[in-house]
C-alpha cells in the first residue's frame, strides 16, 4: 500500500511538472510558424518609441528592437521576418504582451515587481526618472510648492502610482487628475487647468520640444526611478535569452552610443 501511495505521488508530480513545462510559452515557435513576429509600441513617447513623420515606428527603443527583431529571425530561420507593430497605451502594451496579442513591447516601459507577475522582462535598455514640467511663466520651483494644486499625469503608469504616495505623504490638498494622452496632459498644462504634468523626465522634454519648447520648463526634483526594459512574455526563457544576446552585442560592439546619439 505504502509503494502504491510513493507511485502515485511521484507520478503525479512528474504529470504536474509535464503541464507546467506544456503551459510556458514557447513565442520563437509562434513566431517560425507565422513568420509574422508582433511588436507593441507607444506612439507617443519621444524619443523611446514614437511615429514619426512618414508614419512609422521610430526612437531610441525602436532602433534597439530592430535588433532584437533581427536576431530572432536569424535565430527562426527567417531574416526577413514580416514585423506587424501594434501602437498603445501602457496598460494596454502590457496586456498584449500577457495575452500574446504582442510577442514583446519596445517603449519606456519601467520593470516593477507588480508587473513581473504577469510579464518579464529584458535586460535594462535605459534608466529614466520621473518628474514634473510647468509653464515657463509658473511661479512654483520645487515639488513642495506643488501642494494644494492640480497635477496632470499619465494613468496607469509608475509615475502615477508614485505621485499618489508622494501627495498622500507630503502633499496635503494636492488634486491628481490621470489623463489617457500625454497631449491631454500638456493642453491642461498650457490652458491652466493645471499647474503641472507629470511624467518620465526624458519623454517630459520631448513632449515640450514637439509643442513649443520656450512655454515650458522641467524641475530639477525627481519623483521616481524608471528603470527600462523590453517587456517579454512570462516564463519564455528562450525568448527572453535570445533578446538579451541581442541587446549583449548592441552594448559590446559599441553601436548603443550611435543609438544613444542619435535620439
Amino acid at each position: 500500500m505504502k509503494k502504491f501511495a510513493i507511485g502515485a505521488l511521484v507520478a503525479g508530480c512528474l504529470f504536474a511538472t509535464g503541464v507546467l513545462a506544456q503551459q510556458a510559452p514557447n513565442t520563437l515557435g509562434k513566431i517560425k510558424a507565422a513568420k509574422v513576429i508582433n511588436v507593441a509600441f507607444a506612439a507617443d513617447s519621444l524619443p523611446f518609441s514614437f511615429v514619426d513623420n512618414s508614419k512609422v515606428p521610430a526612437g531610441y527603443s525602436i532602433d534597439l528592437c530592430k535588433r532584437v527583431i533581427a536576431r530572432i529571425g536569424q535565430v527562426v530561420g527567417n531574416p526577413d521576418l514580416k514585423v506587424n507593430w501594434i501602437a498603445g497605451s501602457t496598460a494596454e502594451r502590457l496586456q498584449m504582451v500577457q495575452s500574446g496579442k504582442a510577442d514583446m513591447d519596445c517603449a519606456n516601459t519601467t520593470q516593477t515587481l507588480g508587473r513581473l507577475a504577469n510579464v518579464d522582462f529584458s535586460s535594462l535598455i535605459f534608466v529614466d526618472a520621473g518628474g514634473v514640467i510647468l509653464r515657463a511663466d509658473s511661479p512654483v520651483n520645487s515639488i513642495a510648492e506643488l501642494a494644494g494644486k492640480k497635477i496632470a499625469v499619465l494613468k496607469d503608469t509608475t509615475t502615477e502610482k508614485r505621485l499618489n504616495a508622494i501627495v498622500r505623504a507630503d502633499l496635503a490638498g494636492t488634486q491628481i487628475l490621470p489623463v489617457t494622452d500625454p497631449k491631454e496632459g500638456l493642453a491642461l498644462l498650457e490652458s491652466g487647468a493645471v499647474e503641472a504634468y507629470a511624467g518620465d523626465r526624458i519623454k517630459l522634454v520631448g513632449l515640450a520640444v514637439l509643442n513649443n519648447p520656450g512655454k515650458f520648463v522641467l524641475l530639477n526634483e525627481e519623483l521616481s526611478f524608471e528603470p527600462y526594459a523590453i517587456t517579454l512574455p512570462r516564463g519564455d526563457s528562450a525568448l527572453r535569452l535570445e533578446v538579451n544576446r541581442a541587446l549583449s552585442q548592441v552594448y559590446q560592439s559599441g553601436e548603443i552610443e550611435t543609438i544613444f546619439a542619435n535620439w
